[in-house]
């Protein structure tokens, strides 16, 4: 048998940095009562969003995952061919093909690079994530570029009084490369594809196209709480401890930004030490999907809120139904 080499990069990795980008246009709740019966008090009460952002005029997913690329590239420091790979994570770009990641790579200026599309909805930065590490760390990549972008708003059915709400548009990236010490601990990942129907697109793109209509996200809110409080809390427990972190151990905890009841759910499930900075940006971004994590990550260094070099936990669960986990050093 021939001997085959195989590829050897560094022992560790990390986060190297995080930008993020909103649209322009905010979208507060009252705004959404013209076309559902509700109330801001409701809304605020069930979910803790007040407000969100969606695209307006000359804006898209690519407008805003290129500027949270850009910044995320610029912070880092890290030459544009020195990033060998785009991965990006996202629901909202409406093409089957060819995937955006290419473009976007050829945008920024980034010469031969991997490029390609994920779609693992709201857990999908931290399935980009985790392929970023092994791609590091394996030698297969020397800086990976992972971004998470959305457009929601697109697709949400405004008369739907259970999602017409919740979502917002957005768009976090991140750049990982090696490191010295270890930056970023064991994914904890998986799929429930039994409880594929409690989020959903109302119908496939051939059928939409054919009744010149758009298709809509529906959601069974209850079944998705329901899995989120139970089945999420043990597997964010799981990150823990497979990356050898005790709660008292965390300095930030940043879950997907599904609602703020689920957090305290979560909070309580972990046990996590009143010291620990929690994520809370759906209370002005909406859900963002596959973007909210770095987009709170972001925020939360640029308020100061959280600081480099801290212990995180990062946890994001969605459509599929998917979910993914992992404990990070925040850049």
């Amino acid at each position: 048998m021939t001997e085959i080499k195989a590829s050897t990069g560094p022992r560790y990795a990390r986060i190297l940095s995080v930008g993020s980008a909103t649209p322009s246009r905010v979208i507060d709740n009252e705004y959404l009562l013209q076309f559902i019966d509700s109330s801001d008090e409701w809304i605020t009460q069930r979910t803790g969003i007040r407000e969100r952002r969606w695209i307006d005029e000359g804006e898209s997913i690519e407008t805003l995952s290129l500027e949270a690329a850009r910044t995320a590239i610029e912070r880092s420091g890290v030459p544009v061919d020195q990033i060998d790979a785009v991965i990006l994570s996202t629901i909202s770009h409406y093409h089957q093909t060819p995937a955006l990641a290419p473009k976007l790579a050829d945008a920024l200026g980034i010469p031969d690079a991997a490029a390609y599309d994920i779609s693992a909805a709201c857990a999908g930065f931290s399935y980009g994530l985790a392929q970023a590490e092994g791609m590091v760390r394996s030698g297969q990549a020397r800086h990976v570029l992972v971004i998470a972008g959305e457009t929601i708003s697109e697709i949400t059915d405004l008369t739907d009084r259970g999602t017409a709400f919740l979502f917002g548009d957005g768009a976090g990236a991140v750049v990982v490369g090696p490191s010295e010490t270890n930056g970023i601990g064991p994914v904890v990942w998986g799929s429930d594809g039994s409880q594929s129907g409690a989020i959903w697109q109302t119908k496939g793109w051939q059928e939409a196209v054919a009744e010149g209509t758009w298709p809509r996200l529906g959601m069974d809110g209850r079944a998705v709480f329901k899995w989120a409080t139970s089945f999420i809390a043990q597997a964010a427990k799981k990150a823990m401890d497979e990356a050898g972190i005790t709660p008292d151990q965390l300095d930030v905890f940043i879950p997907h930004q599904a609602n703020d009841r689920i957090t305290d759910t979560l909070l309580r499930y972990l046990k996590l030490p009143e010291s620990v900075v929690v994520a809370r940006t759906i209370r002005q971004l909406g859900n963002n999907s596959a973007a909210t994590i770095p987009m709170a990550m972001d925020a939360l260094l640029s308020s100061g809120e959280a600081k480099s070099g801290q212990t995180a936990l990062i946890i994001g669960f969605g459509a599929g139904l998917v979910y993914a986990g992992q404990v990070i050093t925040l850049p």
